[in-house]
C-alpha cells in the first residue's frame, strides 16, 4: 500500500499531466516495491494531487505571492508500508519519481525546487479495511516476487 502526494502551485499541472502522472508515479514505486510490474498490485497505490495558491507557499521565508519571479516548486511525498527499503532502493524510487515528474512536465530534468520525501510507516501503523494492515498479510497474495518476499520477511522479522 502506497500513497504518493504531489503538491504544486495552483494550475501548475494540467489534467492531462495529472493523468499521465497517476500512472507513471505509480509505476515508479510499484516495481521496486513488489519486485515487478504487477497489474493486480496497482489497486494498492493512490496518487493525490494538492494545489496551493501562491500565498500558501513560501521559500526562504517569503511567500511566493510576494516574489517577483516564482520558481517551479513541487513536493512529492512517497508514503509506504514498512518493508525492506535499503537506501539504494529509496534512491532509485526518488529518482524514478523525479524523472516521471520531469517527463510529464516535458522537461529534460527535474527542477531543483522539486523536493521529494520517502516515508516509511512503521509496522502496525497503517490502517485499511476497518483494521490495521501489515505488509506481511499481503505477501501471500501472489503480487510480490519471491525475492521481495524474502527481503521483506528478513527486514521485519
Amino acid at each position: 500500500m502506497t500513497i504518493i502526494t504531489v503538491t504544486t502551485p495552483k494550475g501548475r499541472l494540467s489534467s492531462e499531466q495529472r493523468s499521465l502522472l497517476s500512472e507513471s508515479l505509480t509505476d515508479a514505486v510499484l516495481v521496486p516495491e513488489v519486485g515487478r510490474s504487477e497489474p493486480r498490485a496497482r489497486f494498492g497505490f493512490q496518487v493525490h494531487f494538492n494545489e496551493r495558491s501562491l500565498d500558501r507557499i513560501a521559500i526562504g521565508g517569503r511567500l511566493l505571492s510576494d516574489s517577483l519571479e516564482v520558481p517551479d516548486v513541487a513536493t512529492i511525498d512517497i508514503c509506504v508500508m514498512d518493508a525492506a527499503w535499503p537506501n539504494i532502493v529509496r534512491k532509485q524510487i526518488i529518482e524514478n519519481v523525479l524523472s516521471a515528474m520531469a517527463d510529464a512536465c516535458d522537461m529534460e530534468e527535474a527542477s531543483p525546487t522539486w523536493w521529494t520525501t520517502f516515508r516509511v510507516i512503521e509496522e502496525g501503523s497503517w490502517g485499511a479495511r476497518g483494521s490495521t494492515l501489515s505488509i506481511l498479510d499481503l505477501l501471500e497474495t501472489g503480487i510480490f516476487t519471491s525475492e521481495r518476499i524474502e527481503k521483506i520477511r528478513e527486514a521485519l522479522t
